[in-house]
């Protein structure tokens, strides 16, 4: 089921229209920023983690097929790592498109490699929203995951860029890596 929060999003403005903000990505947003920024830095925020909880039925899948793509869970005591952008305010009207499907702006506090943090905004997916799909046996998700595709392409794709990332940054995510294994698994029997 889609929920188009699109107009729910522009109605949540923390920000003044002509400021510049950060934005956290901890999804498709860390290694797909197809927007322009000021600046990218890796960043994390406390307090939460990733799962693919969330349904795509937009972009990694059908209405009738859906994929599974990132929300973030309350977890206290975890740090999830990620990439920080700072943008133009106006840039959130086309982010606000793209993650139309159930999410809705929040305000966190960016933490940076420096030690310096930040206020900024992230996409959340919450439970009470009609694409959420919630837990289920890794094994589930990860033949959800194979076999999904959608007009943004494989929902492998997603989950496997997403994994190489967070490598890329150094970032321990068991949660991702090993649905990536078994994705991968799934994918060459």
């Amino acid at each position: 089921m889609i929920l188009d929060t699109t107009h729910l999003n522009r109605e949540r403005t923390f920000f003044e229209p002509d400021e510049t903000i950060w934005l956290f990505g901890y999804g498709s947003l860390i290694w797909k920023a197809e927007f322009d920024y000021h600046e990218r830095r890796p960043a994390h925020i406390e307090g939460w983690t990733r799962r693919f909880w969330q349904g795509s039925h937009d972009h990694r899948g059908t209405p009738k097929a859906p994929g599974r793509v990132v929300t973030l869970v309350e977890s206290p005591g975890t740090v999830c790592q990620g990439m920080a952008y700072r943008i133009d305010a106006e840039t959130l009207a086309q982010l606000d498109i793209r993650e139309k499907n159930g999410y809705l702006r929040e305000l966190a506090v960016l933490h940076f490699p420096d030690g310096s943090h930040a206020e900024g905004l992230i996409y959340l997916a919450t439970a009470d929203n009609a694409a959420f799909l919630g837990d289920a046996p890794l094994d589930a998700m990860a033949r959800q995951i194979a076999a999904a595709h959608g007009p943004s392409g494989p929902n492998r794709d997603y989950l496997l860029n997403l994994a190489i990332a967070l490598e890329d940054l150094g970032a321990d995510d068991p949660h991702v890596f090993a649905l990536a294994a078994l994705v991968r698994h799934c994918c060459a029997e």
